[in-house]
């Protein structure tokens, strides 16, 4: 099966070798036809350290590296700093 990538913003980079990502998803409600948006923090294995809070980021769905960690930086999206 594919490996699910998905796109979102670093909100958190304080634990090692780990950042939480904010994925935000927009979907037209079925009832009241409105556009609506959601957002998931997901936590994401960075081996490097190297991704720091507001960088935009692509995370790839992986083997469970931990309780919680179950997904992996895949890259950065955008020009490089």
């Amino acid at each position: 099966m594919p490996r699910r990538i998905l796109q979102g913003v670093v909100i958190s980079d304080k634990c090692d070798k780990t950042i939480t990502v904010m994925v935000e998803q927009h979907f037209m409600h079925p009832k009241y036809k409105k556009y609506v948006r959601r957002h998931k923090k997901y936590a994401a294995h960075d081996e490097a350290n190297s991704y720091k809070i507001g960088d935009s980021v692509k995370i790839m769905e992986s083997r469970p590296i931990s309780k919680t960690k179950k997904w992996v930086v895949d890259s950065k999206v955008g020009g490089e700093k």
